[in-house]
């Protein structure tokens, strides 16, 4: 746990926002704080997190081994910027789907970059929150 801002701009600590559900003391609650979490875990390079909270099923299929490589990959060579919301859609905590449209910054290998993304999340049967897919902008 962390005294520190956390970086999903919550404005909060990281011990009272995204801290525990990276250390799998509480799930996410609504589909915007798997979000945040999910952004976290980039930022900090949780890849089992992400992999996680990836919806097994959904998208291309990946090698499993190939797929954590990359992700590795990519956190290391990313300084995460920021992140900002921009529309939540459903994703409650009655609710079984919902999308976030996000935009996250950064600079991977010395290129900025801002990617918009309009993201489906999805309950899985335990009621935990997982990432199925994001549609880029």
């Amino acid at each position: 746990m962390t005294t520190k801002p956390c970086p999903c701009g919550t404005g909060r600590n990281g011990d009272a926002c995204c801290d525990a559900i990276l250390a799998g003391q509480r799930r996410a609650a609504t589909a915007l704080e798997l979000m945040r979490s999910r952004y976290t875990a980039y930022v900090r390079g949780n890849v089992d997190y992400l992999l996680a909270t990836h919806a097994p099923d959904a998208g291309p299929v990946h090698d499993p081994v190939a797929r954590r490589r990359e992700i590795e990959l990519f956190t290391r060579a990313t300084l995460w910027l920021g992140l900002e919301i921009i529309a939540t859609e459903r994703g409650g905590k009655k609710d079984a789907e919902g999308i976030v449209e996000f935009a996250a910054a950064g600079v991977t290998r010395g290129k900025p970059f801002r990617q918009h993304e309009r993201s489906r999340f999805r309950r899985d049967a335990d009621g935990a929150w997982l990432y199925v897919d994001g549609e880029i902008r």
